[in-house]
């Protein structure tokens, strides 16, 4: 049997709840974030948006509303509240079509319409609220999640709050994310993590430790 459906079979289909991440875990829209940032930090320069590009690539599951003040201040700029607001526009205006238009992570959509009804369901994203829930109804899968948290909610808050409201045991439950903020989400509250593996990821690869995965393609 191939050890990605022993790896689905053991623990994923088993779960009564299941936390997932979005961006590289529902839809591979990884790389739009990565070009939104270049895009929204271009005109500091050439080397900025490298330094920009690396940062975000190393903590893609924080939220953006933590990294703008963060690369306005290696800018020399004031993060004003206003100022803030001003670059997380720029930036939502340039992901939102891309991100409801990339590419499915191969088999999620299937494995979502087919176990919704069975299992339950939960987005926890550093995607700002008003926006990831306008992305999932647009891809008309917002009656597949019985919860979804975004921004400025942290992914660990989230996951806990739901654990608490359904009564349920970490080991019942099982957090597929796709970064270091996921994980550590999921360690906060003891649930079972599984890595969705691609290129922006490779250090986590290497920790033998992780369960991991590529797809949910399987029959």
């Amino acid at each position: 049997m191939n050890p990605n459906t022993d790896l689905i079979t053991s623990l994923i289909k088993p779960a009564s709840v299941i936390f997932w991440d979005f961006d590289g875990v529902i839809k591979d829209s990884v790389d739009i974030k990565t070009s939104a940032y270049e895009m929204v930090f271009s005109s500091f320069g050439d080397a900025f948006t490298r330094r920009v590009k690396d940062h975000h690539e190393k903590n893609s599951g924080v939220s953006r509303h933590e990294k703008i003040p963060l690369y306005l201040g290696w800018a020399g700029e004031s993060a004003t509240v206003e100022r803030v607001d001003t670059f997380c526009a720029q930036f939502s205006e340039i992901v939102m079509e891309a991100v409801i238009n990339s590419p499915w992570v191969p088999g999620v959509y299937d494995y979502i319409i087919k176990h919704f009804s069975r299992q339950y369901f939960v987005i926890v994203t550093a995607t700002p609220q008003e926006e990831i829930e306008r992305i999932i109804a647009h891809l008309n899968i917002t009656h597949c999640f019985q919860a979804v948290y975004g921004a400025p909610i942290k992914k660990a808050d989230a996951i806990r709050a739901i654990l608490s409201k359904l009564d349920c045991a970490p080991d019942r439950a099982l957090m597929i994310g796709d970064s270091e903020a996921d994980l550590r989400s999921a360690e906060a509250n003891a649930v079972p993590f599984i890595l969705r593996r691609h290129r922006h990821n490779l250090t986590m690869q290497g920790d033998e430790s992780l369960m991991s995965l590529e797809h949910l393609n399987f029959k």
